[in-house]
């Protein structure tokens, strides 16, 4: 298959590409990783007048800390280059860890953390981690720059709060204290698939074994990555035993309408969030005081 015609601008800046958008309206498209998009265009499930490539624009690559401990990503930073960093693996354990889960090399090496996040795939890791770690999403138009929380980020399947002369600029992480462990477990028919249900969960551990704070996230399971909160009021305030875990797995499942289609029925899903909930969650535990362990 060939994509449509379409006229192609390869913008040097932003501001350039903001100017594009305003000038093409809702017949352009962004072009980031195109791992997503390109497929899309050779099969005509998207026909753009333009596309706008944002890979010349090196402003938007990279990661770099703030000041005050934060972690900010480019959007045309790649899969490949999260999974490969010192720093990443240093300062956001999961996500680096969790790349590996991403499709397979070829792709990790052109996809970006911004395409991802702008595509919305709700089997994709990249929208849940952002949720579980509560980044900020840096949107850029003619006007200034707007922040958007990650829970406030995914609207729906393949739909987010990014408006049509908006681009996705940057990704905030905040900084993770010394007591957080996490977990990440998600199941996949083959290696390289969308997850049919994956699991990232947070939790900050005290020096007596109390959970102090928990973000569980459970994604593939439904249009959107879910925060559960009833689940991870379970360990909050607490020492977690077996019990506490089970009970927490057990109300994750409880807490998620889990959709079927050709992939995965809603019943076995839900077995699914019930049991990677439960592996998540020890899999954080198990890791002691070692929050930098990848």
């Amino acid at each position: 298959m060939k994509p449509p015609v379409f006229d192609y601008f390869s913008p040097a800046s932003v501001e350039e590409a903001l100017t594009l958008l305003g000038e093409h309206g809702e017949g352009a498209k962004l072009l980031a990783g195109g791992q997503s998009l390109m497929p899309a265009l050779n099969f005509r499930l998207a026909a753009p007048a333009v596309l706008i490539d944002l890979n010349p624009i090196g402003a938007l690559a990279g990661v770099h800390v703030a000041s005050d401990g934060r972690l900010v990503a480019g959007a045309m930073t790649r899969h490949r280059w999260f999974e490969t960093s010192a720093l990443i693996q240093q300062r956001l354990p999961l996500v680096q860890h969790a790349m590996a889960s991403v499709a397979h090399v070829a792709i990790r090496n052109r996809g970006t953390i911004g395409g991802s996040l702008c595509h919305a795939d709700p089997a994709a890791e990249w929208p849940a981690l952002c949720l579980a770690c509560d980044a900020e999403m840096v949107l850029q138009s003619g006007t200034g720059l707007r922040y958007v929380k990650a829970g406030d980020f995914s609207r729906g399947l393949f739909t987010t709060a990014l408006g049509g002369a908006e681009i996705l600029v940057q990704v905030i992480f905040p900084a993770w204290p010394e007591t957080r462990r996490w977990g990440f477990q998600e199941l996949a028919r083959r290696r390289g698939d969308f997850a049919l249900v994956g699991v990232a969960c947070l939790l900050d551990v005290d020096t007596g074994g109390t959970c102090t704070d928990v973000r569980i996230v459970v994604f593939g399971a439904t249009d959107t990555p879910v925060l559960l909160r009833e689940a991870a009021s379970e360990l909050t305030g607490r020492a977690p035993t077996d019990h506490h875990v089970c009970s927490a797995a057990r109300c994750a499942r409880g807490g998620i309408d889990c959709r079927s289609d050709h992939h995965a029925s809603a019943e076995y899903r839900s077995e699914l969030v019930q049991a990677l909930t439960s592996r998540a969650i020890a899999q954080a535990l198990a890791r002691g005081n070692d929050v930098r362990d990848g």
